[in-house]
Order: C-alpha cells, then structure tokens, then sequence
C-alpha cells in the first residue's frame, strides 16, 4: 500500500518525519502541499481519518490564518477551502496510507499508520 506525505521542506518537522519514513525503508509519494494543495475532497477525507475539526489542522500563527480565517465562524465547508486556498495554514507534516493518517508532530506518530 502506498503512503503518502504532505510535506513542506523548509519545515524541520516534516523533513524529519520524510528522513524516519526513509529510514523504514519506505519511499513515500511527497506532495509539496504548498506547490500542489489537496483538493477540498481530498482535505475533508484527510480530516475525517484524523479524527479533527479544520481548526484543529491549523497553524494558527501564520499570517494567513489571521487574515482570513480567524474569528470569521467559518463552516467546515468554507474552513476547509479557506485551507485549500491558504495552505500555508494547514499543519505538516501528514502521513497518508489507505485510510488512515497521521501528523508528524513529533515524527513518531507516523509510525501508528506505518
């Protein structure tokens, strides 16, 4: 089965949980979600498999999120295209296989799903 990472390279985080996926001597697909967001589908599946509302996949520092997003008592329709739209706001790195997902956040929790 194949895995997937939404990955930013000029994160730490996600370069290390790509260098631990490595080191298991998986070859994942990178998606550089900043160059190739997910589709709004694609966001509210990964959602659903973690278990977490938009708000909770925020980085809630970025600039972005505090123009576009904050106290605007979005839907989760309308978070999760915000997010598609800004996708620096969305939290990195994650890990897909089949149905399941996790965040990089430490590493480690990508060894649950692998």
């Amino acid at each position: 089965m194949s895995i997937t990472i939404y990955h930013n390279p000029r994160c730490s985080k996600s370069r290390a949980t790509l260098a631990l996926l490595k080191e298991n001597d998986i070859e994942p697909k990178i998606i550089e979600y900043l160059k190739t967001p997910p589709s709004e589908a694609e966001l509210d599946r990964i959602l659903t498999m973690l278990g977490k509302k938009p708000d909770e996949l925020m980085r809630k520092g970025e600039a972005e999120y505090k123009e576009h997003i904050q106290g605007k008592g979005l839907s989760r329709a309308e978070a999760i295209a915000m997010m598609v739209a800004h996708p620096i706001v969305i939290e990195r790195p994650i890990v897909v296989k089949g149905d399941r997902a996790a965040i990089g956040r430490p590493p480690e929790n990508v060894l649950d799903i692998i």
